[in-house]
């Protein structure tokens, strides 16, 4: 009885300690596929002794504010230039630790088979933030549509365009609804979370798209103190775990892609 009693306290000892090495985390994403692949992560995690409370967010501005206020303790949406542009023009302390996926930024249309038809003083719908913006200024550099002037780096805007042979006309919108803006512009340059979230397929409904190789992969962010957490560690490995690249290789098809 007395080796019994024992055991049954040993066991419950073990999963007190158990119980109190667990960390519980809220982690930040933009809807759609940061949160999908998010909540496979979270399953990884938790294998690891962290429990991963996602909380989903509409837009590009609240999430580094809301992880910089402490609210959250990391935040998986955004890209490394969007995050200095952040950090210059509102003063956070925050730091990238590690890369999650690219999305290949496209352009779409209901009106249009390809940039060749793109009439006289045709709308483009583009990001109204700076670094999404410019990203869609650049791709549209890159498929011969537009001219930037030299030397503005990741963040041109409609003001740096320098040759603009159809007279373009540029609608600055908010992100995420440049997908409704489709049925008003003759192109929109959409961010592939809110593509995928309207339903659009970037490899199969994208009348162009951006390279594999573009600047823009996305990044797991916290503040800068909690940098060398063994919880920031424990998230990076199992965001960048054979498991969650599985996922995305097999769920998004090329649309989303692995960055590490």
């Amino acid at each position: 009885m007395r080796k019994l009693r024992i055991a049954a306290l040993t066991s419950a000892l073990a999963l007190v300690a158990g119980m109190a090495s667990a960390e519980d985390i809220k982690v930040g994403v933009s809807v759609g596929e940061h949160a999908e692949i998010m909540e496979q992560v979270a399953a990884v995690a938790k294998e690891k002794g962290l429990n991963i409370d996602i909380v989903e967010f509409t837009d590009y501005v609240v999430p580094n504010q809301a992880l910089n206020d402490g609210d959250l303790q990391a935040n998986s949406f955004q890209h490394q230039p969007y995050l200095d542009n952040q950090i210059k023009d509102r003063g956070f302390d925050l730091v990238a630790i590690g890369k999650t996926i690219t999305t290949p930024m496209g352009i779409y249309s209901e009106k249009l088979k390809s940039l060749d038809e793109l009439p006289e003083g045709g709308k483009v719908a583009l990001p109204n933030d700076p670094t999404n913006g410019g990203r869609a200024l650049l791709l549209l550099q890159d498929k011969g549509v537009i001219k930037l002037a030299e030397g503005t780096g990741l963040i041109p805007t409609p003001l740096d365009v320098t040759e603009n042979p159809k007279n373009l006309k540029f609608l600055e919108l908010d992100a995420a609804q440049l997908p409704r803006a489709l049925a008003d512009a003759d192109v929109a340059v959409i961010n592939t979370n809110y593509a995928l979230e309207a339903g659009l397929n970037p490899e199969k409904d994208a009348i162009a798209i951006e390279k594999a190789d573009s600047p823009y992969a996305n990044i797991i962010v916290v503040r800068t103190a909690d940098k060398d957490a063994e919880w920031a560690k424990t998230l990076v490995e199992s965001y960048n775990s054979d498991a969650v690249k599985k996922y995305i290789t097999e769920k998004y098809t090329g649309a989303v892609i692995p960055a590490w």
